[in-house]
């Protein structure tokens, strides 16, 4: 239920390899910034953080440094406070307009029928193969950026890891993962981890500021900002007072679980019909934040005695149903109503089991 990259998202958001601002993330960056300083560069970061909080932003901005700045070992990099490089700078410039030639990027594609897969393909994984072996630009560094490694099947993850265990000399893989429990081991253990945490509203407010030029003290903005919880995509989203009034339609019954009210899902069907994409996709993100928080919770079974392992695969058993389901609805354009009754009815079981 997402477009390309994650940070993408939204009607004003600039994709972000045009993007040299980030918001937030300080000592993510510094710790980009130290490794890149070492003697040892690691060969792949994982970027692991909430969806629309900027993961692909700092990939961006980390492969723009690196290649804009190709020998770590300079005073120049020495005394670097960030890894900002200027919008006018030839790489930034190159990067923005995809026609930097030891810049890779590996993402979700169009199948034979045009519609956007809902895993990385294999085929496209192992273009590192051929691009890794490659020579180099003039800085001699490779730099590849996948988004998101949560997207690999096993045979792409697979082909992943051949990387990852030979990695090339100057070689540099940038990993962004939006839930690092759903990377396979072997590729987590072949990374340094970066995480990256939820934006404050004030930081969310800033980056929603500067994607539409409003300023931050916008009473839209606030209020989107303040329903975002962190993530600037989200903000974005919510923009629309009606996607905020949607989104409060479907907290008001996430909440009431394990109890349903059929009318008020009747009118939150009524809410999402219609061919646009936009409510449907607040809606399901919604959903999938109210999973995500009981995923994580840790007192998921307080005094009950159910075993809490089984609550938990539970509840990640119904994330994949509702979000293929979502995929459906999308894709085959499918009446919205039954979709929402479908949600909850999950939800439901899932609350009581």
């Amino acid at each position: 239920m997402s477009t390309q990259p994650d940070e993408a998202e939204g009607a004003e958001a600039r994709h972000p390899r045009e993007s040299t601002l980030l918001f937030g993330h300080t000592l993510a960056e510094q710790a980009l910034l130290s490794a890149y300083r070492s003697a040892r560069v690691p060969h792949a970061f994982l970027l692991v953080g909430p969806r629309g909080v900027g993961k692909a932003t700092l990939a961006y901005r980390m492969a723009r440094f690196v290649l804009a700045h190709p020998n770590p070992a300079t005073t120049e990099i020495a005394a670097a406070v960030s890894l900002a490089v200027d919008a006018d700078h030839p790489v930034a410039r190159r990067i923005a307009a995809q026609a930097q030639g030891d810049f890779l990027v590996i993402e979700r594609t169009p199948n034979e029928k045009g519609v956007l897969r809902q895993q990385i393909a294999v085929d496209d994984v192992r273009r590192t193969v051929s691009f890794f072996g490659s020579t180099a630009g003039e800085g001699g560094w490779r730099i590849a950026i996948v988004d998101a490694v949560d997207e690999l099947n096993r045979s792409s993850a697979n082909a992943l890891l051949k990387v990852l265990e030979e990695p090339p000399q100057r070689a540099l893989l940038l990993l962004i993962c939006h839930s690092a429990a759903r990377v396979p081991a072997t590729l987590r253990s072949r990374c340094r981890i970066i995480t990256l945490r939820p934006l404050s509203e004030a930081e969310v407010a800033k980056a929603v500021a500067a994607a539409t030029g409003a300023a931050p003290t916008d009473p839209q903005i606030t209020a989107a900002a303040a329903a975002a919880e962190g993530s600037v995509t989200r903000a974005l989203a919510l923009l629309d007072e009606d996607a905020l009034a949607l989104r409060q339609q479907a907290l008001d019954l996430l909440n009431a679980l394990p109890s349903l009210n059929p009318n008020a899902l009747h009118a939150l069907g009524d809410a999402l019909a219609g061919s646009d994409v936009a409510p449907l996709t607040a809606f399901v993100d919604t959903v999938n934040v109210w999973l995500s928080r009981r995923l994580h919770r840790a007192d998921v079974t307080v005094g009950d005695g159910r075993d809490e392992i089984g609550r938990m695969s539970r509840f990640a058993e119904v994330w994949e149903r509702i979000n293929a389901a979502a995929s459906d609805a999308e894709i085959y354009n499918l009446e919205r109503k039954p979709f929402v009754f479908n949600v909850f009815g999950l939800l439901a079981e899932a609350t009581r089991g």
